[in-house]
This record gives C-alpha cells, structure tokens and sequence, in this order.
C-alpha cells in the first residue's frame, strides 16, 4: 500500500519540471523542519544556520541534480528520496552523515560517496544500478538497500565482504534475486548478516550454505589472506617511508642516491666497461652507501630528539593551560556562589537606598572577578611566551645540529662533505684508468674487447678527459641536490611549526578573552535586568 502510493507520487513529480535544488529551497525545508511554536519563530527570525542542522528531508521535490549542500557540514541524515536524481553528486562536505537516503530516484551508478566516511545506513532501492562497486570508503556501513535495481551478477556479492560491520542487505526485485542459489550464495559468502531482503537470517540455513559453498570460500579466503598480507606489507613500507620523510633522510637507507648518480649518467656508464673501472665502481659505491647508512641513522636519531623536544614542550603547555584554567574555575565558583546570595538579597530587599547599595556591591564584584579573570589570563600568556620562546631555541639549535655541526661517527667531517671527497677520488682514479686506456689505445696494445661505443670516446684526450668530466658533474650535481633538498625542507619545517605555535598561542588568547568578555557581560545583563524590573516594581 505504501509502496503504491510512493509510486503514484513519483509519477506525479515525473510529470512536473526537474528542480534545482537552490538555497530558496534548502531554507524552506529546514524552516519547516525546525522547531515549533515560540521557539521555531525564534529561530525563524533570526535565521537557521546551515551548519547547525543535524537532519534535512528533501523527499519529493522533483529534484533532478544535487548541489548547494556545502554549508551542512554537520548533517547527520539526508533524505532525497522520491525525486529524479540521475547522479550521486554534490555530498562531498557531509562527512558527519549516517543515514542517507536516495531511493526511487534514476541513480545508474554508485560513485560520489568516497568522503562519507560515517555512514551506516545508505539506501538505493528502486534505481538503475546494475553493478555494486565505489563503496570503499564506507568502513562503518551496516544497512545496504539495493532493492529493485538491474543487478545481474552475483559476484557483486563478493564485493560485500570487505564491509565487516554489514548486517542488513536488501537486492529483492533485481535480476540475481531469481537465482536459484540466491540466497545460500549471500549467507555463505557473507556469513555477518543477520539480515536479508528484511527477514531475519536462520542460523540453520546459513550452516547449511558455508557447508555448499565450503570449498569455493576456502579458496576465497585464501586469495584474501595473500591480498591482505600485501596489502599490510605495503602499507608498513608507507608507514616507514613517511617516518624516513619526517626525518628528512629517506632512501638513504641503501644504494637509492649512488643508482641516482648513474641513471642520467650515459658516460659513466660506458667508462665502467674499461679494465679496473668495474673494481674502482664496486668499492666506491660500497663506500658511498655505507655514508649514506650513516646519514640515515643520524637522521633518525635527530628526528626523535626533536619529537622528545616538541612533546616535552605540548606537555609544558598543556599543563599551563589547565593549572590557570582550575584557578579560574575556583575564583568563578566563589564569584557565583556569593552572587547568587547577592543577587537573591536584592529581590527581597524593599528599602531603596539599601538596594542601590546591593547592586554596587554586587556591581563591583563583577568588575573584580574580570580583573582577577583577565589577571590570570595576562599571567598564562607570559608563562606561555617564555616556554615558547625556549621552545624555538632549543628547536632551532636542534636542527642546526642537524645540518651544520660536524656529524659524529664519521671523524668529525661533514657526511655530504665526505660523499663529495668520496666522488672526487673516484673522478681521478677513472681519469687515470681511461687515459692509460687511451694511450694503450694509441700504441696498439690495448687487449681489451671493447664496444663500439666506448672506442668512441677514445678519439683523443680532451673527448676522454670530457667524458670522465660529465660524468663526475652529474655525481657531484645529484649529491649537492640531495643535501640542498634535506637542508630547505628541515629549515622549512622549522620556520613552519613556530609560526604555528606562535599563532595558535594568540588565537587561544583572544578565544579566552572572549569567554572573559562574554560571561561577565552575561553576569552584568543579569544584575542589569534585575535592577531594572526592581526599580519599576
């Protein structure tokens, strides 16, 4: 019955012009949705703001495309449902919502849900969906409407299993509910569910399909378990490459700089083909990684020295914070209990002159409790200042310790230093093997097989000596590119996360400020009305 009647109504709105879903009609909804009598004129008076609203119903309003829903940024539940909806689209910023409603609309596909990760219950019954992807990102979804849609395969049903907090599944009306294996398929291959197409799944039929299917899961699991053992692995390498990044040091845990020098390097490539080149190449390289091995160690070590150094100055001030803060609420839980005496002894008092004594006592224990208040908080400023400003010189030596001191383990020379004078020595020893090659070259007694390609190097000196030239300004440009990229971006964090700190210190000072402000205006309204409503009693 209701049912009929929902697509009687459907109809009628298919006969009228699509909507656009514009703020006339956002704040005729939420108007009507909000609250009654006094306090919804209230609120209607002064304007409902988007973002306070929790849960919005847009159910048959003809609407074709949906936008302008940015400023619910809040929402919680969404109904759209019974409208003609082509496109999932425009929920991008509603990443609070839970319940999501778009069935009975013209939906073909799902997609545009990647930031909902909060839903719970997601319902498409009656669309045009032929295929259940592009739900990834629902991690917490447990009700899952797919009713009346053209689902035809039923390895849709496969896809399903990665939603491990899924309980309630409706696909009843699409093409794969027909299936004779319908439903042992889904309550073997999603043993979860308690739920399917709104009946309440029988333990005894859900053994009875995990026993049918018992094979052709076990072989599932099994790719599932690879997949997720690379899955996890890959993300430990994600994980570790981004504590390298932190560090200022990654991929100078191996060979990945040395290769670097060498992947551009066309003649020292073919140089290496020479007798001895291939020897002094190895050793150098074995050389070169063991300093890069050592920048890296180092790197780390400074890395926690400068999160011991933060965490330790987070601790300093939040501890600050919420001694000042206790002080405050004491001095306030004094102020309010005697106000409250205060303000019960001016309602009882008749004699005139006694009142307007009250009300300046009273008066000037407001204006004491916002000197005592803006006392405290001028106090928490100096205390944070001094601790900031510690902060920013100990993390500054810190990384100045990190790119300019010498570095220890490696006597007492700058480690980019070393890669330098490592290449460099290289440089003159493969000068030396390619111009004994060249004038081995020249008398006829060179033995070695070379390719064509390296005898041409050989026409000369000045084509050998520019060939091992090249070749070095391209090693020395890629170390010195390294080293310029680890001091910018050290420098760079540096500079950014004291800017942050000085900043946030000033915006909870003004936030605090303000409560100040607020609440002993709040306190001298209350005392201003009662005087009022005295005077005219």
């Amino acid at each position: 019955m209701v049912r009929l009647r929902t697509r009687k109504m459907n109809r009628l709105y298919n006969s009228l012009e699509p909507r656009v879903m514009d703020d006339d009609m956002l704040k005729l909804a939420v108007g009507e949705q909000g609250p009654q009598e006094e306090a919804g004129l209230l609120a209607r008076q002064e304007g409902i703001l988007f973002k306070d609203v929790l849960s919005l119903q847009l159910d048959f309003q003809n609407i074709l495309r949906i936008d302008n829903l940015w400023q619910f940024e809040n929402l919680r539940k969404l109904q759209l449902d019974n409208n003609v909806i082509e496109r999932i689209e425009g929920l991008e910023k509603l990443t609070h919502l839970v319940w999501l409603d778009l069935s009975f609309n013209n939906i073909e596909a799902i997609e545009g849900l990647d930031t909902l990760v909060n839903l719970e219950d997601l319902s498409l019954f009656n669309n045009r969906i032929s295929k259940i992807d592009s739900l990834d990102a629902l991690v917490k979804l447990q009700v899952l409407s797919l009713g009346n849609n053209h689902i035809g395969n039923m390895m849709n049903i496969i896809y399903l299993r990665q939603f491990k907090n899924l309980r309630a599944l409706s696909l009843s009306g699409n093409p794969i509910a027909e299936a004779e294996d319908y439903s042992m398929f889904i309550l073997a291959y999603l043993p979860d569910l308690v739920y399917l197409d709104s009946r309440r799944i029988d333990d005894h039929m859900k053994g009875l399909a995990e026993l049918k299917h018992q094979f052709s899961i076990d072989e599932l699991k099994h790719r599932e378990n690879l997949i997720q053992a690379r899955l996890e692995d890959e993300q430990a390498r994600q994980e570790e490459l981004e504590e390298h990044k932190a560090a200022f040091v990654e991929h100078l845990n191996g060979p990945f700089l040395f290769d670097s020098m060498y992947t551009e390097d066309v003649e020292g490539n073919k140089l290496a083909c020479l007798h001895g080149a291939g020897e002094l190449l190895e050793a150098y390289k074995n050389k070169f990684v063991i300093i890069c091995l050592n920048i890296f160690e180092y790197g780390l070590k400074q890395q926690e020295k400068r999160k011991v150094e933060l965490d330790t100055f987070n601790e300093c001030v939040q501890e600050a914070i919420q001694e000042n803060q206790g002080q405050g609420k004491h001095r306030i839980a004094e102020f309010e209990e005697k106000h409250q005496l205060s303000l019960s002894a001016i309602r009882d008092e008749s004699e005139l002159s006694n009142l307007e004594k009250k009300i300046a006592e009273c008066s000037k224990d407001i204006s004491e409790l916002f000197n005592a208040l803006m006392t405290l908080e001028m106090q928490l400023v100096e205390q944070l200042e001094e601790t900031i400003n510690m902060f920013e010189r100990n993390i500054i030596d810190l990384v100045g310790l990190f790119i300019e001191n010498p570095w220890p383990l490696l006597n007492s020379h700058h480690t980019m230093a070393q890669c330098r004078d490592l290449e460099n020595h290289h440089h003159e020893k493969l000068l030396e093997i390619a111009i004994s090659a060249l004038e081995k070259m020249v008398k006829g007694e060179l033995d070695e097989d070379l390719p064509d390609e390296v005898r041409a190097l050989f026409v000369d000196k000045d084509t050998v000596v520019n060939a091992v030239g090249s070749s070095h300004d391209i090693h020395l440009l890629k170390i010195d590119n390294r080293e310029d990229e680890l001091v910018t971006r050290v420098n760079s964090w540096c500079t950014h996360l004291v800017d942050k700190i000085h900043k946030d210190e000033i915006m909870r000072n003004r936030r605090r400020v303000k409560e100040i402000n607020q609440y002993i205006d709040h306190m001298q309204n209350e005392l201003d009305n009662l005087e009022c409503s005295d005077i005219i009693d």
